[in-house]
């Protein structure tokens, strides 16, 4: 067995030419699919296993089938030449239209306000982008698309995160409480009217209210009803079922217009940030580019122009 093989004597051609017979099971179709002879490729093959110290390939007069070690390395190689291939593919369209599927995770209140007009403007700058959107409260795992959002607190993993923006927690209610509300001289009065819960949050009922003068306090807020999407919450207070707690991008506009209340805003809730999370180590086509940087204009104009932050 050799010693560990230096970096500086890899060739990495020799594991695209590994992973094409194993992609085609014969020498001699991966020597045509690659367009060089067959003697080129098995003795390119014979190196690499000579500079491993292990066989990768099982060879006989019928077919080529890789060993367990030759599988181990094509699942690391096959993510590597896929991962180059998109680069190239990147890089060779220079300035020409992103195009293909783009698949994006949102939680459904975000999603809804915020990501599907950014879709529909990338869609209509460039017609060669079909738009996946993948709305849920669920939390997706980002391999299993483009890109994620995430909007509230992060936890620490391996995903590639990138902060863009952060929203604030309103309580609010609609305008037939302002008789009730005019009662309300401190956060722990607030626990006497009606609230919706948001069950598909860990703690639904017990608020931390805080304001720049100092002081905080946490109050226990009695359910009335309790529904576990936050676009259903949204609709009972537009119904007037009582004060519940929601994003400022699902209701600054109605606390514009005048439809909903927020109520007292001098005790503020705890704000939070938002994220794109990317798949670890993964390339970003061109179509995920235009998509963030839609989206961080969008963002600046939401917020007031804050900078997107690295975390």
């Amino acid at each position: 067995m050799p010693t560990a093989l230096k970096r500086s004597s890899m060739n990495l051609n020799r594991l695209a030419y590994f992973a094409a017979v194993v992609d085609a099971g014969s020498f001699t179709r991966a020597a045509t699919t690659l367009g060089i002879t067959k003697a080129v490729v098995s003795q390119q093959v014979a190196k690499l296993e000579e500079e491993v110290g292990v066989t990768l390939l099982l060879r006989t007069t019928r077919s080529v089938k890789a060993t367990e070690a030759g599988r181990l390395l094509y699942a690391r190689c096959a993510v590597i030449l896929r991962e180059s291939a998109d680069a190239f593919d990147d890089l060779t369209q220079g300035a020409a239209s992103p195009e293909g599927r783009l698949c994006i995770a949102a939680p459904f209140d975000y999603g809804s306000a915020v990501i599907v007009p950014v879709a529909t403007e990338l869609t209509r700058r460039y017609p060669r982008i079909e738009v996946v959107l993948n709305l849920s409260d669920r939390t997706t795992n980002p391999q299993e698309n483009d890109l994620a959002l995430r909007v509230g607190w992060l936890k620490a993993s391996s995903d590639q995160a990138r902060r863009i923006g952060k929203f604030e927690q309103w309580l609010v209610c609609a305008p037939e409480f302002s008789e009730a509300l005019s009662k309300v001289r401190q956060p722990e009065d607030l626990a006497k009217l009606p609230f919706v819960a948001n069950a598909s949050l860990p703690d639904p009922l017990v608020w931390s209210f805080s304001r720049a003068s100092g002081g905080q306090r946490s109050v226990r807020m009695r359910a009335t009803i309790a529904i576990d999407a936050t676009p259903a919450v949204y609709a009972a207070v537009l119904g007037r079922a009582g004060l519940s707690v929601l994003p400022d991008y699902v209701v600054a506009g109605d606390v514009a217009s005048g439809r909903l209340c927020r109520v007292r805003p001098d005790w503020k809730l705890r704000s939070g940030g938002i994220h794109i999370v990317f798949p670890a180590a993964r390339f970003r086509p061109a179509k995920v580019s235009r998509f963030v940087e839609l989206l961080l204009e969008s963002e600046r104009a939401r917020t007031g122009g804050e900078s997107p932050q690295r975390v």
